[in-house]
C-alpha cells in the first residue's frame, strides 16, 4: 500500500504567486502532478501551510507538524500524516514527475530491508521524488529534527538508504525530465514547450 504526499507548501518567492496553482498547460499545475501520481497511489495527500487554494480539489489537506522547519519539516510532517506503510513523497512543481520512477522505489522496498529509495543525479539527490518506509523513517527524521537539523540529509545516518542510480534513472525517464521544477514563469514557459512536444497535457 503507498500513500502518496504532495508537498505544497513552498513560499514560491521567484513565481510571486502559488506555484502550484499556476496555470500549466491552461490547468493549475498542481492537477498535472495529481494525474501523474494517482493511478499508482492508495493514497493522495497534500501538506500545504495555506490549504485554501487547494480546497476545491476534494484531497486531504494537512499543514505542517512543526511550523517554519523547511522541507524537512515537510517530510515529517508528510510519514507523519500518511497512512500507508511505504510513502511517496513529491514536490508540487515537478510537471514531469515519473510514476515509473516511483513504482521502481517502491518495489525495492517491497524486496529489501532499505528504508527509503532515494534517486541521485549528477546534481545531488532528490528527496522529493522519493519513496520512505514510514515506520524507519518517521522517527530518524524526528530524531533530526528534534536535534535541530535542518537539511534533508541530516537524518540519512540513521536509516538504510538506497540511491538509484543515474543509470537506472535513465532507464525509466529517458528525456531526463522528472526532476525538473519550475520557479520562474520562465521555466513555465520552457516546461509547456517540452510538455507539448510529447503530447500536451496527458503525456510527458
Amino acid at each position: 500500500m503507498l500513500s502518496v504526499v504532495i508537498q505544497a507548501g513552498g513560499r514560491s518567492n521567484r513565481m510571486g504567486q502559488d506555484k502550484a496553482l499556476t496555470p500549466f498547460l491552461g490547468r493549475p499545475l498542481i492537477e498535472r502532478v495529481l494525474a501523474r501520481v494517482t493511478p499508482i497511489a492508495d493514497e493522495v495527500v497534500i501538506v500545504a501551510n495555506h490549504p485554501g487554494g487547494y480546497r476545491y480539489l476534494g484531497i486531504p489537506l494537512f499543514p505542517d507538524v512543526i511550523p517554519e522547519r523547511g522541507p524537512l519539516g515537510g517530510l515529517y510532517t508528510a510519514l507523519k500524516v500518511a497512512a500507508n506503510p511505504k510513502v511517496a513523497v513529491v514536490a508540487c512543481d515537478m510537471p514531469f514527475v515519473s510514476a515509473e520512477i516511483l513504482i521502481a522505489a517502491r518495489d525495492i522496498l517491497d524486496r529489501t530491508d532499505a528504508d527509503a529509495v532515494i534517486p541521485q543525479t549528477g546534481r545531488g539527490l532528490e528527496p522529493l521524488h522519493a519513496v520512505y518506509r514510514r515506520e524507519a523513517c518517521l522517527p530518524a527524521v524526528e530524531a533530526a529534527i528534534r536535534a535541530g537539523q535542518w537539511r534533508m540529509t541530516d537524518w540519512h545516518d540513521d536509516a538504510n538508504i538506497c540511491y538509484l542510480s543515474e543509470d537506472i534513472l535513465r532507464h525509466h525517464d529517458p528525456a531526463g525530465y522528472a526532476f525538473m521544477n519550475l520557479n520562474t514563469p520562465e521555466e513555465f514557459r520552457q516546461a509547456e514547450e517540452a510538455a507539448r512536444e510529447w503530447g500536451g497535457w496527458g503525456r510527458g
